[in-house]
């Protein structure tokens, strides 16, 4: 009953569709791009300074090194080949102490991302580890927004094209329900319960006491069980400014979305109190679309605007100079982009 349950909220509620099946028409619009472009691979100049754009298959590592080291947490960056001597040593080096955030460096949808406590939990986590991987400080900002931005070459000014606040997967006590219960009356929480099973075990049988809160996805993420609510209307011209100037000091960097923790939106507007947790670039969705309030159409019509953006800042730094990926490079990046894909959710 509950796998029928769970099927059904996903075929009546689009954010849960497939991506082939949601991104189905947006395809034939991609290929006329790519035909004015005469480039399937035309993404990669759109961002200079990050491998393919960062459409696929960029490093983390990378990305965050052109980021001023005040706007991002501390990170370390952990070769797959290191011993678990030498990662202890690193940690201790650091500043960055438990609990603390670990995700692959080159990685997609929130796969393998993972907040760990202590050293039992970051012993069994890298027992799966054939990649190389990021340690990062725990933000403790209490809210997350993702921040869709996008400039011109040639200009100075650029723009946010939309805000999506992300509610985390918490559930709240009231004494009576076990986590578990609390979980299943949920819709969206109960889509995730199978993971949350495998990951909490008998936990999800403890009574939350009244009022108690249990936050078991500690990072905005839909793809494990985030509710995304359109908050584009926060844009305004001191956010703008705020969020120019920053992303101006970001070498190359003319389209994507950050991710940012922070502590209030006045502090947001004020560039106070906030950590970019990651940036994205040409991959980035404009996520402000999975508000449960909005329609395919929104969401499609969204989609298309944020690729004609993308398709001028491209076609632009080609013809300055930047290369756009050939035929060759453009297909192994898909077959390589979707190893990635099955290889973490196998071992998620």
């Amino acid at each position: 009953m509950r796998a029928l349950k769970n099927t059904l909220h996903k075929i009546l509620n689009w954010e849960y569709w497939p991506m082939n099946v949601l991104y189905f028409p947006i395809y034939f619009y991609w290929i006329y791009l790519s035909i004015k472009a005469k480039s399937l691979g035309f993404f990669s100049a759109s961002n200079p300074r990050i491998i393919n754009g960062g459409f696929a298959l960029e490093s983390k590592k990378g990305i965050y090194d052109l980021i001023p080291q005040q706007y991002y947490p501390e990170t370390l960056f952990i070769k797959s080949s290191e011993s678990w001597e030498t990662i202890l040593k690193k940690l201790t080096a650091s500043n960055i102490k438990f609990p603390f955030i670990i995700k692959p460096d080159i990685g997609l949808q929130g796969l393998r991302v993972e907040k760990i406590h202590d050293e039992i939990e970051l012993e069994t986590y890298l027992k799966k580890v054939k990649y190389d991987f990021l340690i990062q400080e725990f933000s403790q900002f209490p809210l997350e927004i993702g921040l869709f931005y996008y400039r011109m070459p040639n200009e100075k000014i650029g723009k946010i094209t939309g805000i999506v606040y992300k509610d985390f997967l918490i559930v709240k006590g009231n004494g009576k329900n076990t986590v578990e219960e609390l979980i299943l009356q949920n819709p969206r929480f109960a889509l995730q319960y199978d993971i949350l099973k495998k990951k909490f075990g008998i936990e999800l049988a403890r009574i939350l006491p009244k009022d108690e809160s249990l936050n078991l996805v500690p990072f905005g993420n839909h793809v494990r069980g985030s509710k995304f609510t359109d908050v584009s209307d926060w844009i305004n011209d001191k956010l703008t400014e705020t969020f120019n100037n920053i992303c101006m000091q970001i070498p190359d960097f003319y389209f994507g979305r950050l991710d940012i923790m922070f502590q209030s939106r006045e502090d947001l507007e004020n560039g106070k109190n906030f950590s970019i947790i990651e940036l994205n670039g040409a991959g980035s969705e404009p996520t402000h679309i999975y508000d449960p309030k909005h329609s395919i159409f929104f969401a499609w019509k969204e989609i298309i605007k944020h690729y004609d953006i993308l398709y001028k800042i491209s076609t632009y730094n080609h013809q300055k100079g930047y290369a756009y990926l050939n035929m060759k490079q453009s297909r192994q990046l898909v077959i390589d982009n979707k190893k990635l894909t099955n290889y973490l959710k196998s071992i998620s």
